[in-house]
């Protein structure tokens, strides 16, 4: 139970702590900036402790990058073998490997331990945080916040950065703003993802699994350039699981390649929508989950 005293002390310094506060009425924007306020006490919490042993962090996050660094190169080895994957080069997967990961390095940056939900909820841990003048969803993303995943964050940076100075493309500032808003973008619908998944921990237990099959293997898959796929596989991620608006659709308007499915051009620019469209049900179903929530068992 260090985490949870570590994190109470944190929290305390708002000012406010126990029952009595929680059950303070506020405003829906006064609860976002309490919630938003908390989040940064425990991140800051956790990024001084961090800091206390700074060889192990630049260890941490170096290790970090290099094993993220292993899907790119598994890559660049396959294209000593052949000129073009699915028709796509070396620089174009670069692009799509490179904003993928940054947005998920986002992503679970700030959000990645919401997957620890359904251990709590098992072990009762959930219940302190009930008791908080906090947002629950504040207080489990910060928790045990590792700002060692700066360093997938910082590799696919590198990689991306690398992938759009060799290409040999007619850039725009509508293409260049385009590139920033997909990892932006991305890295909301990625967020949105991990929140539901925690949601969905608190009817199925431990499904941290489930969410990573969404995150981590939807990461993966969005690494490869989408001609590689099938069309049915191409129809469930634009329409049923929209993780084509990470980076496939926006990256193919940069690159001057037509959509395999035939989507009008102007659907390189919704991913925005499609993040805040995801986030609303999600949040949602996060506050479901919350009230559904007997302690221990659940």
């Amino acid at each position: 139970m260090a985490d949870t005293t570590e994190t109470v002390g944190a929290v305390g310094a708002s000012g406010v702590t126990g029952p009595a506060a929680s059950s303070r009425a506020l405003p829906r924007g006064g609860r976002a900036r309490e919630g938003l306020r908390g989040y940064r006490l425990i991140v800051g919490m956790w990024i001084r402790s961090t800091m206390t042993y700074r060889a192990s962090f630049l260890l941490a996050t170096f290790g970090n990058a290099v094993i993220s660094l292993l899907d790119f190169v598994a890559i660049a080895i396959m294209f000593s073998h052949v000129d073009a994957l699915g028709g796509f080069t070396l620089p174009e997967i670069a692009l799509l490997y490179g904003s993928c990961t940054v947005s998920l390095g986002l992503a679970d940056l700030f959000l990645g331990n919401t997957d620890r939900i359904g251990a709590r909820v098992r072990d009762g841990s959930l219940d302190t945080m009930l008791v908080r003048p906090v947002p629950v969803l504040a207080q489990v993303a910060a928790d045990r916040f590792a700002l060692r995943r700066l360093g997938r964050i910082t590799q696919g940076t590198a990689v991306m950065t690398w992938g759009i100075a060799v290409l040999e493309l007619d850039w725009t500032v509508l293409k260049a703003v385009l590139v920033v808003v997909m990892v932006v973008a991305g890295a909301g619908i990625f967020a949105a993802v991990l929140v539901a998944g925690a949601a969905f921990q608190f009817l199925a237990g431990d499904a941290a699994e489930v969410q990573n099959s969404f995150t981590y293997g939807g990461c993966t898959m969005l690494q490869y350039p989408p001609t590689v796929f099938g069309k049915d596989l191409l129809r469930g991620v634009v329409f049923v699981v929209p993780l084509a608006f990470v980076n496939w659709l926006p990256a193919l308007y940069v690159l001057g390649r037509p959509d395999p499915l035939g989507l009008p051009r102007w659907t390189a620019f919704v991913s925005p929508l499609v993040a805040l469209a995801l986030f609303l049900p999600a949040s949602l179903a996060w506050r479901a989950g919350v009230r559904s929530y007997r302690s221990t068992g659940s």
